[in-house]
């Protein structure tokens, strides 16, 4: 039987299974996955794309890496560094705070993980010649999370252009049975 969540998105989603471990929703940043998208949304942020290149993209990653340490370290938000490898999960679940009344970001977990980066390739007159999509290792942000509604939620994203959302998801501890509607592709 289809929840409230599943029954209000019923539209946007196909598929179900049944989980008691986790409720995984996977996002798709349309503007991300094509060259002109991607150019456009970069546009819209910078208001050209005269300075997209691989260093400002790199930029942009360092910074967003910096903001986030910057933050963690002003809230007292512990903030670790993983190896491949390391159960995640499992290094949260120690971190959660003993506080019932406690909501809000307890854990930043940060980890290298292939991901979609855009390798932009300029003529020499200086107009982009080649924009090009290839998969490379960046550092991936885990922010747990304790919502009084959905209990410990985690959100996964990508921290390299155009900072692309991987996966919200909730343990299936706070709610055993669960539905999973699965996102069309």
């Amino acid at each position: 039987m289809a929840g409230e969540f599943s029954t209000y998105y019923a539209d946007f989603l196909a598929g179900t299974y049944d989980c008691v471990d986790r409720i995984v929703l996977n996002a798709y940043f349309r503007m991300g996955h094509s060259p002109g998208g991607f150019r456009t949304w970069w546009r819209q942020l910078y208001g050209s794309d005269a300075d997209l290149d691989k260093t400002h993209l790199m930029r942009l990653a360092e910074r967003f890496s910096r903001r986030v340490h910057a933050h963690a370290k002003a809230q007292q938000i512990p903030i670790l560094h993983c190896d491949p490898g390391e159960r995640k999960h499992e290094i949260a679940e120690q971190y959660l705070p003993a506080d019932p009344a406690f909501v809000g970001v307890f854990l930043i977990l940060v980890s290298r993980a292939p991901a979609p980066v855009w390798d932009v390739q300029r003529t020499k007159g200086g107009k982009i010649g080649h924009l090009t999509k290839k998969i490379a290792y960046v550092n991936h942000y885990s922010f747990h999370i304790l919502d009084p509604e959905w209990g410990h939620v985690t959100i996964k994203m990508s921290g390299h252009p155009p900072l692309y959302i991987i996966s919200p998801r909730t343990r299936g501890t706070q709610q055993p049975t669960c539905a999973k509607r699965v996102p069309r592709r």
